[in-house]
């Protein structure tokens, strides 16, 4: 177990259940035909630092993984920039996807469902903490920047996080059982956030990338700097009106049961409660979870 997180390894047959990692996300309100060369880019990118051999197989139609071989990759190149609307999926193999690129194409100006303001275009990459372990949290953080470069986001986080199929009968309680004592790494649920974050945001990770209309109405990344005292959290002004929030040299996990509450966390939390997202009912009559509630206010109560 590292001194900044936990070692988490629930295995099965086949693979793991749910394990510690990293993620990068990001999302924006822009329509996918209009950053799909952006995506790319950014995939491209992700690749030459990580090596091409770290993403072995792809999802296809029918929810089966396939070798990544070359009619693979014309495949993934021509859902990515061809389409109206897309879903691609890569991973290293399906019982063990460490390193992971997921991407959610929308187009928020004509949403699936009408009046609905939240779609967003969701774009996210998992790596495992053995990476951070060899090249450390500098690099690390170096490679959400360069993802970031080519991306028109309106947020983003990177940071620690739980990999698993959220969807696995038994995992979703887990997950928000492992949230509650870890405060400090996410839940990846990419496809969810796609149809229902809009403009809000994700929450404090290690990283927070924060583009318009958020930046803006907390007054620019000077105004946003002041608020913010912790030692160690600094605010990075990038181009296009964005910035970057960093909350120490290394990403934390935290533990309740140990008494590590992460007030540097907290403190941003703070700051950015307005616009952070709150999961709503699909109905009236349906409530959401007292767990993910308390997820959700984790760093808040």
């Amino acid at each position: 177990m590292s001194e900044h997180y936990p070692r988490i390894r629930d295995y099965e047959r086949l693979g793991y259940l749910i394990r510690e990692g990293l993620s990068l996300c990001f999302y924006t309100k822009r329509p996918h035909v209009e950053i799909a060369q952006a995506v790319m880019q950014s995939l491209d990118v992700f690749l030459n630092i990580v090596g091409r051999q770290t993403l072995l197989q792809y999802l296809d139609e029918e929810g089966e993984w396939r070798n990544l071989d070359a009619a693979g990759w014309e495949l993934t190149r021509h859902e990515l920039l061809e389409q109206q609307r897309t879903h691609v999926a890569l991973s290293g193999w399906e019982g063990d996807q460490r390193y992971r690129f997921e991407y959610w194409g929308k187009n928020p100006d004509a949403p699936l469902k009408p009046g609905n303001p939240g779609e967003v275009c969701a774009l996210g990459f998992w790596l495992p903490t053995e990476y951070l372990e060899e090249h450390g949290p500098g690099r690390l953080r170096e490679l959400a920047l360069e993802l970031a470069t080519s991306l028109p986001f309106c947020s983003g986080h990177a940071g620690l996080s739980f990999h698993g199929d959220i969807h696995l009968v038994g995992v979703e309680r887990k997950l928000r059982r492992y949230g509650i004592r870890y405060p400090g790494m996410d839940i990846p649920e990419l496809m969810h956030l796609s149809l229902r974050l809009g403009s809000r945001l994700r929450g404090p990770a290690w990283l927070t990338f924060l583009g318009q209309p958020v930046l803006g109405e907390l007054g620019g990344a000077a105004a946003l700097r002041a608020r913010l005292s912790s030692p160690g959290t600094t605010v990075q002004e990038l181009d296009g009106e964005r910035a970057v929030v960093t909350l120490g040299p290394w990403p934390e996990a935290g533990d309740t049961e140990q008494g590590q509450m992460l007030p540097a966390y907290r403190e941003l939390a703070r700051v950015l409660e307005p616009w952070l997202y709150r999961e709503e009912p699909p109905r009236p009559s349906i409530e959401i979870s007292e767990d993910t509630r308390r997820w959700e206010r984790r760093f808040l109560d």
